[in-house]
């Protein structure tokens, strides 16, 4: 008999963002990027606390376009400070828009998308988990791209961050082999 990943639990929220957007292969660099930043943002919280402030977060950040966050300031800081449909930390509101600027740099000289995709060599990794514990929180590879962004000046970016960013974005597919999403989200790869 086959089941869901455990981590998903029951909640429906939790349970739809499992069975159509966890680990499906995303080639936008504008979504991959939104991604990174609500991963950020996750730091120190649940992701189902992010999972259900993420249209919330859409409206406060203009639905996550980095040229129009990347030319923000210290008013529009104090408006996200005041916005209570979000996570009010200002280190990571602050993240968020040098996260922009770092986007474009990235985005003009290469593609955000492809700088990403070169650490799975442009094809998502296909792991075999049998068992949620044998699921790494990093890997080298993580560890590689978090250094990477980081000297592209990102912030909220250290290598389990990266990692979950990875899984949630299809670059890894981590989905059990006993979950019905392993072999669905494998064949979604280009």
């Amino acid at each position: 008999m086959t089941e869901r990943c455990g981590w998903c639990g029951l909640e429906p929220i939790y349970v739809d963002y499992h069975d159509t957007e966890w680990g499906v292969p995303e080639y936008d660099s504008r979504t991959l990027w939104e991604k990174l930043i609500l991963d950020g943002f996750q730091a120190g919280l649940s992701w189902i606390t992010i999972l259900k402030k993420r249209d919330n977060f859409r409206a406060a950040f203009e639905g996550f376009n980095p040229n129009v966050i990347a030319e923000w300031g210290e008013a529009d800081v104090q408006r996200l400070l005041g916005d209570a449909g979000i996570i009010r930390h200002r280190g990571k509101i602050e993240a968020t828009i040098g996260n922009a600027r770092a986007w474009q740099r990235i985005e003009q000289r290469e593609g955000f998308d492809q700088f990403l995709w070169k650490y799975v060599d442009g094809a998502p990794l296909q792991n075999r988990f049998a068992a949620q514990a044998d699921v790494p929180p990093q890997t080298e590879m993580s560890a590689r791209a978090s250094k990477d962004l980081k000297k592209e000046g990102f912030r909220f970016c250290g290598p389990t961050i990266v990692y979950a960013f990875m899984e949630a974005t299809g670059l890894v597919n981590d989905h059990l082999v006993t979950c019905p999403r392993h072999d669905a989200v494998a064949k979604l790869a280009r």
